[in-house]
């Protein structure tokens, strides 16, 4: 097991990431460096106001501590009295042009050790597409670069990530998925380090391939009010998840993570209604009809 290595992944990754999105914006990403008292940092890189993106994070963070946080050893005992270190690349984009939708991927890694035992290791990762008004080839593009990143290590890991993405971002209270879906796992240690470690590396080099030509197609679209006004509704749902549901925000919160970097994936603006819904056979009624119900897009 090679942390280095893992680590070494991770910052490249960010760094690539980082340099793509800025060469289709135009505007440059503010990089702040921050260290945690109890041990560990990172690197934030943020985008606000840009051309092309209203707001985008993409972080790395490397953080460890003497023990959990009390919320997280109490659901998983065998890590109780263990040093651990976690790392990995977090990232969300919402683009300003409402045809554009918003993304999140992660990869990370996490590892818990104790004198005289085994280490307690896994990686997790995977990437999900969020569209506010839905076009079917996006869709299948997205989730047909899921599907090629994972093809390599198993042909039953893309529809296994797949439904454990869709039941992981469903907000419940709602009864509704956050978007399209893409693939997540977590807890992944099958057949040792090196395939674990080369799986997530796979996942991470495919999101470039499976975003940018979507931006690329739609950051241009013409839009107007409604289209706004519909994309700051649909964020809500966003907000809500993610401060509600979403496990790395949770972690990050209660193990002392950098709350600015951990809240950098929350939409600039944001609006909640009482109880509304679409007009019948409007593009925004379609939304709920054709892309936020389960389906294999493949």
């Amino acid at each position: 097991m090679d942390i280095t290595r893992v680590r070494e992944f991770l910052t490249e990754l960010q760094e690539l990431i980082v340099e793509r999105l800025e060469q289709v914006d135009g505007k440059t990403f503010r990089r702040d460096a921050w260290t945690r008292p109890e041990g560990g940092g990172g690197l934030s890189c943020v985008l606000e106001e840009g051309h092309v993106l209203e707001r985008g994070g993409v972080n790395f963070s490397h953080v460890c501590g003497a023990a959990l946080p009390a919320s997280a050893s109490a659901s998983r005992p065998q890590l109780a009295g263990r040093r651990f270190e976690a790392m990995g690349v977090s990232l969300v984009l919402h683009p300003r042009n409402p045809y554009a939708p918003t993304v999140h991927m992660n990869v990370r890694f996490f590892v818990a050790e104790k004198a005289g035992a085994d280490p307690v290791w896994w990686f997790g990762g995977g990437m999900d597409l969020t569209p506010y008004y839905g076009f079917e080839e996006d869709a299948v593009h997205f989730h047909t670069i899921c599907r090629n990143s994972l093809t390599p290590f198993g042909e039953q890991y893309y529809p296994r990530f797949k439904k454990w993405c869709d039941e992981y971002f469903y907000l419940k209270h709602r009864g509704e998925p956050r978007g399209v879906g893409g693939i997540f796992y977590d807890d992944f240690s099958e057949q040792g380090f090196e395939h674990a470690f080369s799986l997530t590396e796979s996942v991470g080099d495919h999101f470039l391939p499976a975003y940018m030509p979507i931006l690329e197609r739609r950051m241009d679209m013409a839009y107007g009010e409604r289209e706004r006004d519909f994309q700051s509704y649909r964020r809500g749902r966003y907000v809500e998840f993610n401060l509600v549901y979403d496990r790395g925000t949770l972690f990050g919160l209660q193990s002392g993570g950098r709350t600015e970097s951990i809240l950098m994936s929350l939409p600039p603006i944001v609006r909640w209604r009482y109880d509304w819904r679409p007009e019948p056979g409007t593009p925004e009624a379609r939304l709920y009809s054709d892309f936020l119900v389960p389906r294999d897009w493949i």
